[in-house]
């Protein structure tokens, strides 16, 4: 059979990558629902692995804090505790918002036609009512900044923070619909920000990104 010529190649992953990938992602758009009971046997037959990599997947996802166990009884998705939002969202503001004043001194031209391109995908994802893919354009926004201001340990921290807040933000946008425009409005202020190279208004305006939304998720939250 023929060969089509400058296809792009599968790419490739593990079983337990797999298993991980799925999970994770069950759990964040609340396929899993927080409290709900794992079994490995049933989750690997659903997801055509062995039980092996379903349980190495579980461990890290135990390590990340998406699910707890108890050993000899059972493994559960765990509870979504209103007061974690209170805790999280700051220190992550704080991180976002100096990675944003660092990135605000070295960003180039191609760099926020890149960050418009992602803000705009981000928009109609959120009006074509796909939360989980606005969800990730957003991450992709913020993990853009992160790459640009070139700081390991704002990236390592905030990274560690965005994993706990996934779950916050998928029932956020999945819920809040009267706030979507707020977030791609303050995402182009962000970057009209770093465009001008003007680092206390893009700190201001991400930390803005970041905290109000927090109060909004914690109503939302029973």
């Amino acid at each position: 059979m023929p060969i089509p010529k400058n296809y792009p190649s599968p790419v490739r992953m593990s079983a337990k990558e797999k298993a991980f990938d799925q999970l994770q992602r069950w759990i964040i758009d609340g396929t899993l629902e927080p409290g709900e009971k794992l079994n490995d046997s049933e989750l690997a037959e659903t997801l055509g692995v062995s039980r092996t990599p379903i349980r190495e997947a579980m461990q890290l996802l135990e390590v990340q804090g998406f699910i707890e166990t108890f050993p000899g009884r059972e493994t559960r998705i765990t509870q979504i505790k209103k007061t974690d939002v209170l805790k999280l969202y700051p220190p992550l503001a704080s991180l976002q918002a100096l990675a944003a004043e660092e990135a605000s001194k070295v960003i180039a031209s191609g760099q926020t036609k890149e960050l418009r391109t992602l803000n705009q995908k981000y928009d109609e994802a959120m009006k074509n009512g796909q939360p989980f893919n606005a969800m990730t354009y957003d991450e992709h926004f913020h993990n853009l900044i992160l790459k640009i201001a070139d700081n390991p340990y704002i990236d390592r921290f905030s990274s560690t923070l965005q994993l706990h807040l996934r779950r916050f933000k998928y029932i956020f946008l999945n819920n809040a619909l009267t706030l979507k425009s707020d977030s791609v409005k303050e995402h182009t202020a962000i970057i009209e920000a770093l465009t001008d190279h003007n680092a206390k208004l893009a700190a201001d305006m991400m930390r803005q990104n970041w905290l109000r939304p927090m109060n909004e998720v914690y109503q939302l939250l029973k």
